[in-house]
């Protein structure tokens, strides 16, 4: 039964909504699993929210927890995504650093987040290039659209200025957890509107 702390009442609603979507998946047959991140276990959120309490007491920053792809350097694609312990990790160092814990409300907040954030930093020689960009996943040859998309209509300029690529310019998405495998692995694509397109390859299987 679902009862003890709202996170309990969460985990237990939140399993039974994946255990039943992979029942109807695959017809009833084999032992279906949760996915990564949509119920997280007692366990789990406990440990990342350590994680950022730890990195709060050896002064690493937030976004330390931010999984990241694409190029290291100044000069070529790049981005991140934020899952949802990861997000708690990120809270709990927020948090520890103005010397506060994150309440079971701050917790489930984040725990009944529908989407995963994915940032992506993409370049051009054109301060507009961005504007009206879309980016999708794509798995097995199934493509996953996201729920929002939002670009940086002016691109600023570059590490290269005045040399190519001239601008660079953010595009993020948001996708919902119920519309990707979360343990597939996945191109994502970032389609500028003035043509071409940026692909990160991802292991989705691999994140926390």
């Amino acid at each position: 039964m679902c009862r003890h702390s709202l996170i309990d009442r969460f985990r237990c609603e939140a399993t039974r909504l994946v255990i039943a979507t992979v029942l109807v998946v695959l017809g009833g047959f084999g032992t279906p699993a949760p996915a990564i991140d949509v119920a997280p276990t007692n366990e789990q959120i406990r440990a990342a929210l350590d994680r950022g309490k730890d990195a709060a007491q050896q002064h690493e920053p937030p976004d330390s927890f931010y999984v990241r792809f694409g190029s290291t350097d100044a000069l070529h694609p790049s981005g991140f995504l934020i899952t949802k312990l990861g997000s708690l990790s990120v809270m709990a160092t927020h948090m520890a650093l103005r010397g506060l814990e994150p309440s079971d409300a701050d917790i489930l907040q984040v725990l009944e987040t529908k989407t995963m954030l994915v940032s992506t930093v993409i370049f051009g020689n054109v301060p507009t290039f961005a504007a009206d960009s879309y980016m999708v996943f794509d798995q097995g040859g199934h493509t996953i659209k996201p729920a929002t998309v939002r670009f940086d209509g002016q691109g600023s300029r570059s590490a290269a200025w005045p040399e190519s690529p001239r601008f660079k310019a953010k595009v993020i998405a948001s996708f919902n957890y119920a519309d990707f495998d979360p343990k597939a692995p996945t191109t994502l694509t970032v389609f500028p509107a003035n043509g071409g397109e940026v692909s990160f390859a991802l292991d989705f299987s691999q994140f926390p």
